[in-house]
């Protein structure tokens, strides 16, 4: 069902909805649930009204925590604390179509890493899969763990490579088994009037949360984490042969680290990045074989 925001007899040639024209626009790969959700979000009155004042304060904030964890770096370090704060406010005031992007994501993330992992010969990268189904689940270092796998992923991965002599390249018959076509909307979010927070502005209120409950080296390591996506694209690029996801990443260069103030925008992009590719490999799975895996193009 198409949102009345996003509905083509709502246009108006002279105020034309920027939001519609994107949702319209198939240029993109990204999974349609993903992408309705995503324009409805930009098009809400939180992204529009609160979204500026919130990240003032967020920035304002941060740099407040940043002068007291340099005096006092371990006084404040909880991150199951932190992630029930991320729980209750996510259950609270986040709104649906936010709630959707952020539980699609750990799904999404999980699944490009098993493709990966599962298409390099004589490799095997034991990961953590997180496929959260409620707000419980987000109690468990959800947010943490995500970050971590990431990393881990890229040390143990790159540790076999190394030892065993391994160059990634595009497999005899590409496996899209872990890939699924779930739209992940199955989940139940709550929808009372006090779940109106967008997307962006609910990243900018958690992250000064990230940043006093965590150690400084974790909150780093997240944000860090995000430039991993030109990583991942680039493992991914190998397997498949082609290149052409690559220009839709816009989180590069992990060697060079971006200061942590820009974490929150940056994370919106890394969901982007990760749905583009998933959309990439759930329309490959589409057009597969019977058996289930894919030759890749010569």
């Amino acid at each position: 069902m198409i949102d009345e925001n996003m509905d083509m007899s709502m246009h108006d040639e002279r105020d034309p909805n920027p939001w519609l024209a994107l949702f319209l626009d198939d240029s993109i790969p990204i999974n349609q649930s993903t992408k309705l959700a995503l324009m409805k979000d930009n098009a809400s009155k939180s992204a529009k009204y609160f979204l500026p004042l919130i990240q003032f304060g967020s920035k304002m904030t941060m740099f407040f925590i940043h002068i007291f964890k340099f005096f006092f770096p371990k006084l404040i370090n909880s991150s199951k604390f932190l992630h029930r704060i991320l729980a209750w406010g996510l259950r609270r005031f986040v709104s649906p179509d936010a709630n959707l992007l952020i539980f699609r994501h750990f799904h999404v993330g999980t699944e490009i890493l098993q493709f990966i992992g599962g298409n390099i010969p004589n490799v095997e990268v034991k990961g953590n899969p997180l496929k959260p189904k409620n707000f419980e689940d987000v109690k468990d270092d959800l947010f943490l763990n995500h970050d971590l796998n990431l990393y881990n992923f890229v040390i143990r991965l790159n540790s076999q490579l190394k030892e065993k002599n391994i160059t990634i390249s595009p497999p005899e018959k590409i496996n899209l088994n872990m890939i699924t076509e779930d739209q992940f909307d199955h989940i139940s979010f709550p929808n009372k009037w006090t779940n109106f927070l967008d997307l962006r502005s609910a990243i900018e209120l958690f992250t000064p949360f990230y940043q006093l409950f965590l150690t400084s080296n974790d909150f780093v390591r997240a944000s860090n984490s995000l430039q991993l996506d030109e990583t991942i694209a680039i493992y991914t690029s190998q397997i498949l042969g082609t290149p052409g996801h690559l220009g839709l990443v816009n989180n590069k260069h992990p060697m060079v680290p971006v200061t942590t103030y820009s974490a929150a925008y940056r994370l919106v992009l890394h969901g982007l990045a990760a749905e583009t590719l998933h959309e990439v490999l759930v329309k490959m799975k589409l057009n597969k074989n019977p058996d289930g895996v894919v030759t890749p193009k010569a």
